[in-house]
């Protein structure tokens, strides 16, 4: 049985536009150029966006969301560009993905649920393989000021929902950071992202 938190996403997804784009994040297309292809997993990977923009350039990707809609606009995107994506719908808990099966894992705006956020974050850690990379950019505690100027930037409403440098630490503890910093951004991903907004992103290698 459907919850409302995937009846919102499938709704998001149900236009035939692409919600945020069919280009990959600034941030994560930068950080991807730095490293050499190999397995990489996608989190709330919506429509698709980062994952075939990754399948395009050699990685052999994987990617997962609660929402089927979500999956099916990947799918579309990733045949439009002649790549494979491995993409799975459900809660991670229930996806079989194998302990440290991936070389990077890759979270763009996943925002998870508050009370289960940092369980999330713990279980990914053990499908990383050691001296793996994540890379993660999303709304900082911060950026609930700049929604309250101009909706039209999106992000959750739920401050517990959004991160600070502390959570971040504390939820990856057996990581060198190569960045992490809190930082204002100007976003245009297709009709959800627009405008001024606060992130936190960061680099790191697990130990």
């Amino acid at each position: 049985m459907k919850d409302p938190w995937t009846d919102r996403w499938d709704e998001r997804y149900s236009a035939e536009e692409f919600a945020y784009g069919e280009s990959p994040n600034n941030y994560f297309k930068e950080q991807l150029a730095k490293l050499k292809p190999g397995t990489l997993l996608f989190p709330a990977e919506g429509e698709g966006r980062n994952a075939v923009f990754a399948a395009r350039n050699g990685w052999k990707v994987s990617a997962f969301d609660i929402s089927a809609t979500g999956k099916d606009k990947a799918l579309q995107l990733a045949a439009k560009h002649n790549v494979t994506v491995d993409y799975r719908v459900g809660e991670l808990p229930d996806l079989k993905y194998a302990a440290a099966e991936f070389d990077a894992i890759a979270l763009i705006y996943a925002h998870f649920p508050a009370e289960i956020k940092s369980s999330y974050h713990k279980a990914l850690d053990t499908l990383l393989r050691s001296g793996g990379i994540i890379i993660f950019e999303a709304f900082s505690k911060k950026h609930l000021e700049y929604l309250a100027i101009d909706e039209r930037v999106g992000g959750p409403k739920d401050i517990a929902m959004l991160f600070s440098i502390e959570e971040v630490k504390a939820d990856f503890p057996n990581y060198d950071f190569i960045e992490l910093a809190e930082t204002e951004i100007e976003l245009n991903e297709g009709a959800y992202h627009n405008g001024k907004g606060s992130v936190i992103r960061f680099v790191a290698r697990k130990k």
